[in-house]
């Protein structure tokens, strides 16, 4: 029997778009930076233009709502919720106006 480690990040993406490679450099960069943090990340095939990326099955981003996702913004989103206290660097340091 497999137990999913926690937390678990997901990263459906459009097959019909052919995005899978852009499903897996989004998740080499998280997997890069929260290496020991993450517990899975999983690349899920999808269709109908998809690309979010989940948290534990909560959506943290939708390409149908904002495009898509900056990898910035999307590590601060995943730091945010599993290491608040984690730096990331220059990218704390890059904050658009108003966040």
């Amino acid at each position: 029997m497999t137990t999913t480690k926690q937390p678990r990040l997901e990263i459906e993406y459009c097959t019909q778009c052919r995005w899978m490679l852009r499903a897996a450099w989004t998740a080499q960069e998280l997997l890069t930076t929260f290496a020991l943090r993450l517990g899975e990340v999983a690349l899920v095939p999808g269709t109908g233009g998809v690309f979010e990326v989940r948290l534990d099955g909560e959506t943290i981003w939708s390409r149908g709502e904002s495009g898509f996702p900056g990898i910035p913004e999307l590590k601060r989103l995943v730091r945010d919720r599993i290491a608040p206290d984690l730096s990331l660097g220059h990218t704390d340091r890059a904050l658009p106006h108003g966040l």
